[in-house]
């Protein structure tokens, strides 16, 4: 490739970028479950403008292209929500995801708020997601069924298996 991704804090200029990608990474998705009205494509701007000022967002960039993207958040209860991970196509499978969920744990571990626990979720049918998701140390705690084609998956990780992991 010549240059290697970088990751860090989103900037608001991006956010359009952000779109986009998102907008790109859930078409696959939607296929899965043949809704193309899930909320990563029905998403504004402003919507995502508000997020970049108010949780953890971070970004993959090769060059100036930005390629990969995850949020994140501490709740009232001390557990970390990460959510909308999304590598471009063509960087998927080389550890990106990875990466930036990683990274996101880490930003969240490192917040203001202590992290008791780390929860995201995913569709059923989303194999690789749940793969990569197992890999990293989650493990299923709920089935949330949302319509006959699609149940969310929810996973948590507790705080200390981040330094088993390491």
């Amino acid at each position: 490739m010549g240059m290697s991704v970088t990751t860090s804090i989103a900037t608001e200029d991006e956010a359009e970028r952000i779109l986009k990608l998102q907008y790109l990474c859930y078409q696959s998705e939607a296929e899965l479950y043949g809704d193309w009205a899930i909320e990563p494509l029905t998403q504004t701007l402003d919507s995502l403008r508000t997020e970049l000022k108010e949780r953890h967002v971070l970004v993959a960039r090769l060059g100036d292209e930005v390629v990969g993207s995850v949020r994140g958040w501490v709740d009232s209860d001390g557990v970390g929500r990460i959510g909308r991970l999304c590598v471009h196509p063509r960087m998927q499978r080389h550890g990106l995801g990875t990466r930036l969920v990683r990274g996101m744990e880490q930003a969240l571990a490192s917040g203001d708020s202590p992290v008791q626990a780390y929860r995201l979720f995913t569709g059923h049918r989303s194999l690789g997601n749940l793969r990569l998701y197992q890999r990293l140390g989650y493990r299923q705690t709920e089935v949330e069924e949302v319509s006959g084609s699609l149940s969310f998956i929810g996973m948590e990780k507790q705080v200390e298996h981040l330094a088993a992991s390491a």
